[in-house]
């Protein structure tokens, strides 16, 4: 599994009198990456590029640097590294000298590549979710399963004859739990799994 960020960071380099930063942070979403290049993208800058990657889905913009030199080095530093459900934006300021697109291209990814490798990271998680039924008389031991296997309550509805979940939980903590429950009430509870695409750093 990759790592995302623990923490958002910031890193920079002056290379050939441009001033370029970088500006990395964990994403729960797409919007959340758009949101935090509006929060860091410097107005007066001459370039704000960026990428991000979120599982299977990526975006990068070259934001008036020449076609691939800038959003795509950015978008190989963050798989490099490692990473997923990161957004990783560098602002430029223009020093007078040309770099070139070799050189842009080793600007902008080793700017990006060094923000990360520095930073700190934690290990994402496969999650998966559960929708549990159970009668009143099972909610003692199926309370007590939840967090032994570190599943949160998504949502929880009662009914006439007892109680509705949805559960979130890390994947590999599936079969424990619903062995555990079927053992605990007798085979009683109903479970259903919902395997979530892609891990999770909740």
């Amino acid at each position: 599994m990759p790592d995302t960020l623990a923490t958002p960071v910031s890193h920079s380099l002056e290379i050939k009198h441009s001033r370029f930063i970088a500006h990395a942070a964990p994403i729960q979403n797409a919007a959340a990456a758009l949101e935090f290049l509006q929060q860091v993208a410097v107005a007066d800058a001459t370039h704000n590029c960026w990428a991000y990657r979120y599982g299977n889905d990526y975006r990068s913009s070259d934001d008036g640097e020449p076609s691939g030199t800038a959003g795509r080095p950015i978008l190989a530093a963050i798989d490099g590294q490692g990473f997923d459900r990161v957004m990783v934006v560098v602002t430029r300021w223009y020093g007078g000298i040309k770099l070139g697109a070799g050189g842009l291209v080793r600007a902008y990814g080793g700017t990006a590549a060094e923000c990360l490798r520095v930073a700190p990271r934690v290990p994402l998680i496969a999650m998966a979710e559960l929708d549990v039924q159970a009668g009143f008389e099972d909610l003692g031991p199926l309370h007590a399963a939840l967090g032994a296997h570190l599943a949160e309550k998504v949502d929880e509805a009662f009914t006439a004859d007892g109680v509705n979940l949805h559960l979130r939980l890390p994947a590999d903590q599936v079969e424990p739990l619903k062995n555990r429950l079927r053992d605990a009430t007798r085979d009683r509870v109903r479970i259903e799994s919902r395997i979530e695409p892609g891990p999770s750093n909740d």
